[in-house]
C-alpha cells in the first residue's frame, strides 16, 4: 500500500511539473522583466489596454458640451481623445476614445447594452484565431484605417466588445484637439 501511495505522489509531481513547465514556457512571451515592464519585442495577441468609452445618451451634442463645460473635456464631433503615454516607452502618446452615441444607435448591436468598451490589443490576427478557437463570436472581419485596425467580438454577457490594433501616430495626425 505505501509504495502505490508513493507511485501515485511520485507521478501527481512529475505532472504537475511538467505542467508548471508548460505554463511558464508559454508565459515567457509576455511577463514582465525584472523592472515590470512587458518586453519590447511582446507580440502575444492579448489586450493592452482600454482604447474607448462608449455610451448611449439622448444627445450627444449637448452630453459633448455639458463634459466640455463642467468637467473641461476638449471635445471633437466625436467626443473627446484622452493622450496618455505609454508606461513601458514614454516617448510613445497613446489614446483613448470617449463617446456619447444617440441612444438606439445600431453602432453597438447585436447588444442591447447602452455601452462598448474597446479595448487596444497586440497581434489582431493572433488574437482573433485565439478568440475562434475558443468558440467567442467574431461579428465582422478585421478592417483597417489610418489610426489602426479593429474587430468586434461579443462576450459571454452578450456586450459588443471593439478590439483595436491602434496606430497611434493616426490620432496625432489628425490634429484635433486632447484631453491632457
Amino acid at each position: 500500500m505505501n509504495k502505490l501511495i508513493i507511485i501515485i505522489t511520485m507521478a501527481t509531481m512529475f505532472i504537475a511539473c511538467k505542467a508548471t513547465q508548460k505554463h511558464a514556457t508559454e508565459m515567457e512571451t509576455h511577463t514582465a522583466d525584472e523592472t515590470g515592464n512587458t518586453p519590447v519585442n511582446d507580440t502575444t495577441p492579448r489586450v493592452t489596454g482600454v482604447g474607448g468609452i462608449f455610451f448611449f445618451c439622448e444627445n450627444p451634442e449637448e452630453t459633448r458640451s455639458w463634459y466640455a463645460k463642467n468637467l473641461g473635456l476638449e471635445v471633437n464631433e466625436w467626443g473627446s481623445t484622452f493622450a496618455t503615454r505609454n508606461v513601458d516607452k514614454p516617448e510613445e502618446i497613446n489614446y483613448l476614445q470617449w463617446s456619447p452615441f444617440k441612444k438606439g444607435s445600431k453602432y453597438f448591436a447585436p447588444s442591447a447594452k447602452a455601452f462598448m468598451i474597446n479595448y487596444r490589443v497586440q497581434n489582431i490576427e493572433g488574437l482573433v484565431s485565439k478568440l475562434r478557437e475558443n468558440g467567442v463570436t467574431i461579428l465582422d472581419t478585421i478592417e483597417t484605417f489610418p489610426y489602426g485596425r479593429f474587430v468586434h467580438i461579443m462576450d459571454a454577457e452578450g456586450n459588443k466588445i471593439e478590439l483595436w490594433e491602434p496606430v497611434d501616430s493616426g490620432f496625432s495626425e489628425t490634429g484635433d484637439t486632447e484631453t491632457k
